[in-house]
């Protein structure tokens, strides 16, 4: 081969290797950019609030090495969206513990986009509801389970950390402020009971009305029955408003999940149920003429097929 080839193939090597190198040192810098940026924005507020540029640029733009969880909401008050509200205090508590604790690192931010400030990214994400979070992966494009399943798993921050682990590998333990009200609820209400019985030291006989403890009982009944536990540890809305129609659901439409005003409406109808049972009860066992308690029989078994 002639040496003029030769030294052309050989020039031409080095402007190649040389391009190469500027490349990856502008990609690498471009990395550095973002990610210092992430970071700073980061030591300000643990959620980063994201317009369509901001959301374009650092999470669907590349390059990338650090996941992103964003939660896409709607929390101006027109939106009247209650359940974002109360997603957008988990989230909150969920970045606060990530932020503060000894792991943090720039392999995780936590990022939210308000339908006001990035509508053109919901029209992207072809996205007609909130609140909705998705995980953004380092490298690819989001799949089916990085869509957080907010029907089955509720919005309580310790299932959204567990979600995030199963995506990211990264370990999140949430710290919850302390709240001091259940306490304060408590020793008011000992304050109460302790009260009453020294008041009444000397005529205890209402501790034995059967009445008042069954009324007391059942109290309990129907609260354990309604799916008030549930709505402790999932912490669901009391009905959702649904900000394009502007009709109130107060009966979930999914049957793994329910809003606090379907506990209302259940203890409504158990009490109810309960009521009849006693009435008729009463009415067959009553004393009095035959004929009427037949009438009031058949009156409380009317009202309980209704």
């Amino acid at each position: 081969m002639p040496l003029w080839k030769l030294s052309f193939a050989f020039v031409a090597f080095v402007c190649y290797l040389a391009a190469s190198c500027e490349a990856q040192k502008t990609k690498d810098m471009l990395l550095s950019e973002k990610v210092q940026q992430l970071v700073d924005w980061t030591s300000r507020r643990s959620v980063i609030r994201l317009n369509g540029d901001k959301f374009r640029r650092y999470i669907k733009s590349p390059p990338r090495n650090y996941s992103v969880v964003v939660m896409f909401t709607a929390l101006e008050p027109q939106r009247q969206c209650v359940v974002c509200r109360h997603a957008s205090e988990e989230m909150q508590i969920l970045a606060n513990s990530w932020r503060y604790s000894g792991s943090f690192s720039s392999r995780l931010f936590f990022a939210m986009v308000d339908f006001d400030e990035g509508p053109d990214v919901f029209q992207q994400l072809n996205m007609n509801s909130a609140p909705t979070f998705m995980h953004f992966p380092p490298k690819g494009k989001p799949r089916r389970a990085d869509t957080f399943d907010l029907q089955r798993n509720g919005i309580m921050a310790e299932q959204l950390a567990k979600w995030i682990t199963d995506r990211t590998e990264v370990v999140l333990r949430v710290f919850r402020p302390p709240n001091y009200s259940g306490a304060v609820a408590l020793m008011l209400l000992m304050t109460l009971v302790g009260g009453l019985l020294f008041l009444r030291r000397n005529n205890l006989d209402f501790l034995y009305n059967k009445t008042g403890w069954g009324i007391a009982l059942l109290c309990i009944v129907f609260a354990m029955t309604s799916g008030q536990m549930w709505n402790h540890i999932r912490g669901p809305p009391y009905a959702h408003k649904n900000p394009q129609t502007g009709q109130v659901a107060y009966i979930h439409g999914s049957s793994q999940a329910q809003f606090v005003a379907e506990t209302h409406i259940v203890i409504l109808l158990n009490a109810a149920i309960t009521l009849g049972m006693i009435l008729l009860h009463d009415a067959a066992s009553g004393m009095g003429d035959a004929s009427k308690r037949k009438i009031e029989v058949r009156l409380t078994l009317h009202d309980k097929v209704q």
